[in-house]
């Protein structure tokens, strides 16, 4: 056993009232899938983004999943998905037998880059072959430009998923995270800012829309008396003892952003003016929930060196995602970079990091992060400074 308390990189934070939600469930046997408690989380949740309907589902991939089929995507279609970001984002174009092609981040938000979904549109066009769907991620909190986006989209007529698995609680003017495209799609995995242990949401404007996803997360049982099925259906729906924990964590989640920007900003406060050390941009017009601070480095140190670092203190801490056009499951998909010659997801992978986040870290515990990571930076300047006059 290490002699020091473990800090993970984005602990579950339970608001106490778990337990109560939980009783409620099994007092009333509603313990199967579905129940009143997957109707009020839903309701809240959707009242919570301001969108008209919401559908509760066992993860934040199977609602990716549900969107693209609501969408039509088959066998042959493509569909353009952010590069950088975790293989769930793109996994569920492959389960619908269609090509991902990879679009590059552009630095103001590590998210998808403008310039470079206009070049792969142009080119797709030009190719008769224009996608069903983009997907686009808002990466560790920091929202996409989405007028941007949506507006290159609107004017070839492509509808948006909007991954917004790890930016809950952001709003971009004013609008929450998740709200812009078609669909939007939220995830309560342990680690993300809000839990139901696993579990995810598919919102949309569409009420049509998610109450046929609703069905299709039902094993798409026909409406009879005995189990007729006409369509392929899947086992997605969220059950009602996690609806319960997902009850509750929203009571929280607007203390639980508060404590993510704190954790911000103390990190910034302590490491913003180390040479070298920079951190993910946010948006004038966005306010992030900043799910992860995750900065790069340009001082010598790589990110493992600070991973091992942390480690031998029993610190978590994670490189950024490595992009997924370089990935071998995508070895022979399209991508487009932000410029000919700049692949900026790329460059961030190779020097970016993610630091512990946990809305349940203390400051002594956060201090103890910091202290190690300016040693670190210091005893890296001093080596480079003796190497440079040997």
């Amino acid at each position: 056993m290490h002699a020091n308390k473990r800090i993970y990189l984005s602990a579950p934070h339970m608001s106490g009232r778990e337990q109560h939600y939980i009783a409620e469930a099994f007092q009333s046997n509603w313990i199967a899938p579905l129940g009143p408690l997957v109707n009020t989380f839903e309701e809240k949740v959707a009242d919570f983004a301001g969108v008209k309907a919401a559908a509760a589902l066992s993860s934040g991939t199977a609602a990716i999943h549900l969107a693209l089929r609501l969408l039509g995507v088959a066998k042959g279609d493509t569909v353009f998905c952010s590069s950088f970001t975790f293989v769930a984002s793109a996994n569920p174009i492959l389960y619908e037998q269609a090509e991902p092609v990879f679009i590059d981040s552009e630095r103001e938000t590590w998210n998808m880059s403008p310039a470079a979904l206009e070049r792969a549109l142009v080119e797709a066009k030009r190719a008769e072959k224009l996608p069903k769907a983009v997907i686009v991620v808002n990466l560790y909190g920091q929202s996409a430009k989405m007028d941007e986006i949506i507006s290159l989209c609107d004017a070839y007529g492509i509808p948006v998923i909007e991954d917004a698995a790890e930016s809950l609680g952001t709003t971009y003017k004013g609008k929450q995270s998740g709200t812009f495209g078609r669909f939007g799609i939220y995830s309560f995995n342990g680690n993300k800012i809000i839990t139901t242990s696993g579990g995810g949401m598919l919102i949309s404007d569409d009420e049509a829309a998610i109450e046929k996803a609703r069905f299709l997360a039902s094993q798409a049982r026909d409406p009879a008396i005995h189990y007729q099925h006409s369509e392929v259906g899947h086992n997605y729906r969220l059950s009602n003892i996690l609806a319960g924990v997902g009850i509750s964590q929203m009571e929280v989640l607007g203390d639980r952003v508060k404590a993510r920007r704190a954790v911000f900003d103390r990190y910034e406060k302590a490491l913003g003016d180390v040479d070298g050390v920079s951190f993910l941009p946010e948006l004038c017009e966005s306010v992030s929930n900043r799910w992860l601070t995750a900065i790069t480095l340009d001082n010598g140190v790589s990110p493992h060196d600070v991973i091992n670092c942390l480690a031998e203190e029993n610190i978590e801490a994670r490189p950024l995602w490595k992009p997924l056009h370089t990935q071998p499951l995508f070895a022979s998909s399209l991508y487009y970079p932000h410029q000919e010659n700049e692949s900026v997801c790329e460059d961030l992978f190779s020097r970016g990091i993610c630091l512990p986040s946990g809305s349940n870290m203390t400051e002594d515990e956060q201090g103890r992060v910091i202290n190690l990571l300016i040693k670190l930076f210091q005893k890296n300047e001093v080596n480079t400074w003796t190497t440079s006059i040997q």
